[in-house]
């Protein structure tokens, strides 16, 4: 079975990897963890990381089949809705979304507007689902922890893992935000790292860990198995969960959680207009 082309696109704001997976004997492809630009400070939405994926596919005569989140990003706005009305394809996350969409609905104090149920999605995936992309086959692995909802989507000898892994000299994802944990992370972590050592893994973020000059957005499992600061081989479980809630209770919050959520749990729609004609999104004080 042939493995996938992968172009990546970085947005250096929100630190994001996005990617385009094609298919080497079609022209079909998949655009997984795209990036709405966001000025926070003026509450303006822009379209340039999009459009970069936008000029690559159709440069390249590409159709797009899937537009998928690996989760509900926390850091960023996604583009999936913009996307898919340039260059079709069906939109997808992981079935476990419904989750996400309960809490933060709750949080958000989202109306009865709000579906709950996923349905603003064309696919809801589960563990083991399969799914087309020309003649790849890609499988879907639940790869919870940092989020309820996470997935890995393996295409071929690629893994894209989402925020479930960092490059090895950073480490793991978070396990703090609602629905986290960090010993279902490790569990999920495991799951990842036993896929053959070669496997490539592609990685939604890279913070550039102290001593490293570049951006890097591609490692495989046999790197992560040895060098992972935080989960290589011989760390046990309980010394991954100590590590992860005791770094996770100094971290800050990621400065676009609370617009980017809202607008993820939504499929990358904005909120409905008031009755001003105007969008909002709303800032919930002292409840995180």
């Amino acid at each position: 079975m042939a493995n996938p082309l992968v172009q990546h696109f970085f947005d250096e704001p929100t630190n994001t990897f996005s990617y385009a997976v094609s298919d080497p004997d079609s022209n079909a492809c998949a655009i997984i963890d795209s990036v709405l630009d966001f000025d926070y400070a003026a509450g303006k939405t822009d379209v340039r990381s999009a459009n970069e994926i936008i000029d690559y596919i159709r440069g390249k005569k590409l159709k797009v089949e899937w537009i998928i989140e690996t989760h509900v990003h926390a850091d960023h706005l996604s583009a999936a809705p913009y996307l898919h009305n340039e260059l079709g394809g069906k939109t997808g996350i992981g079935a476990h979304i419904v989750e996400v969409q309960e809490i933060f609905g709750k949080a958000f104090n989202a109306g009865t507007e709000f579906a709950r149920d996923g349905s603003q999605f064309d696919a809801l995936f589960e563990e083991g689902d399969r799914f087309q992309i020309g003649n790849l086959e890609g499988r879907v692995l639940h790869t919870p922890g940092h989020t309820p909802a996470c997935l890995t989507y393996v295409i071929g000898d690629a893994a894209f893992v989402g925020d479930t892994l960092f490059m090895p000299d950073y480490g793991t994802a978070r396990c703090d935000f609602p629905g986290g944990n960090a010993r279902t992370l490790y569990q999920s972590i495991q799951k990842v790292l036993s896929l053959p050592q070669e496997t490539r893994i592609f990685l939604c973020h890279d913070y550039q860990a102290p001593g490293r000059d570049e951006y890097q957005h591609m490692t495989t499992v046999a790197e992560q198995r040895k060098a992972n600061i935080h989960v290589h081989e011989g760390i046990s479980e309980e010394e991954f969960v100590k590590m992860r809630t005791e770094r996770d209770a100094t971290l800050d919050m990621p400065r676009l959680i609370l617009p980017s959520v809202q607008v993820n749990m939504r499929a990358g729609h904005l909120p409905p207009a008031e009755d001003n004609g105007q969008v909002y999104l709303k800032v919930p004080v002292n409840l995180f």
